[in-house]
């Protein structure tokens, strides 16, 4: 953490009007002794209200929210809304160039470097950028995620709990506004590094979210989240208009580590279950085969709690210890305390 982040733009983003550009990496390398990387920014602002800041591409193999907030950004009219939004649709910018998870600069997991570190390598630098300049500046952040290349989910909107009733009021009402079928409570605090580190840091309320996955564009992950952005801005008053939802939102939470299956052992995973399937304790999820080794039966893989299967691995072969689903369960209490 130590320091002031190194990035820059020459973006006003207190300015009224709409501002497209980039915030700028400093990376010298052999081939651009003074270069810097662009990652895209923009802001559309007019007079004084809320600030929505929305992200997409901190994992780059995530695809609907950068989608869509490229979108954004072409159509968002700075005389339709009061206050301000700023949009960051490729957050890690070398990984999504490169369609992947992590950065092949520096094999960073942006969802794993906050708050970042201003000496610290590009996606650690990314982190604290956005942490100090973007979060800092936003009465709600909002950061769209989708399975990536190894997951497949079931969409959702999500929020992890601080144990500040004020805070988590506000992230449950924006996302119930958001119009997701499922809303997940996150019932432990996520991992630190994780983006819901600055908007702790700075009290904001923060929305996640699962939209798509395989590796692919989910046309209704994309029809979904446009409605969702949309709806958030409204909800905000950012937008004058209300937020459109079909009916209410399934409430649910994850709990523990019971609520994953891992692989023991490297194999082809072929599933026993689909995506939407509610199973109980001691269901085989499915089996792990090894071709190479044809002798060997398929080994059975049990899930360890009851739930809805939220999410499934998208990729046949696996390794040890690689998640090949997760679950999610009804929550009772529709009120953040």
């Amino acid at each position: 953490m130590a320091g002031r982040s190194k990035l820059w733009t020459t973006l006003d983003l207190d300015a009224d009007g709409k501002q497209v550009g980039t915030v700028n990496l400093p990376h010298s390398v052999t081939r651009s002794a003074y270069g810097v990387i662009p990652i895209p920014l923009a802001v559309v602002k007019n007079g004084d209200g809320p600030t929505l800041f929305v992200m997409a591409g901190n994992h780059g193999d995530e695809y609907e929210g950068q989608i869509v907030l490229a979108d954004l950004i072409r159509t968002l009219d700075p005389g339709a809304i009061r206050g301000r939004v700023i949009v960051m649709p490729m957050a890690n910018g070398p990984a999504a160039r490169a369609g992947a998870r992590v950065s092949p600069l520096d094999g960073g997991n942006l969802n794993r470097a906050f708050p970042g570190d201003a000496d610290g390598s590009p996606t650690w630098q990314i982190a604290r950028y956005i942490t100090d300049a973007l979060v800092a500046r936003c009465d709600l952040f909002v950061d769209l995620h989708a399975g990536g290349s190894s997951l497949s989910y079931l969409p959702f909107v999500s929020l992890v709990l601080t144990g500040e009733d004020a805070v988590d009021r506000r992230a449950m009402a924006a996302a119930r506004a958001f119009g997701a079928p499922r809303i997940i409570v996150w019932g432990k605090a996520e991992p630190d590094g994780t983006s819901t580190t600055p908007a702790r840091l700075h009290r904001v309320p923060k929305l996640g979210g699962e939209y798509g996955g395989s590796g692919v564009v989910s046309r209704s992950g994309v029809a979904l989240v446009a409605r969702g952005v949309r709806n958030t801005m409204a909800h905000l008053g950012i937008l004058d208009e209300a937020p459109r939802r079909d009916g209410e939102p399934r409430l649910m939470e994850i709990k523990d580590r019971r609520y994953y299956a891992y692989a023991p052992c490297e194999g082809i995973f072929a599933p026993a279950v689909d995506l939407g399937d509610q199973v109980t304790a001691g269901t085989v999820i499915g089996h792990l085969h090894a071709p190479e080794y044809p002798a060997r039966p398929p080994v059975p893989v049990a899930i360890g709690h009851d739930g809805l299967v939220l999410c499934m691995r998208a990729i046949g072969r696996c390794e040890a210890g690689d998640c090949l689903v997760h679950l999610a369960t009804d929550r009772d209490d529709p009120i953040v305390r």
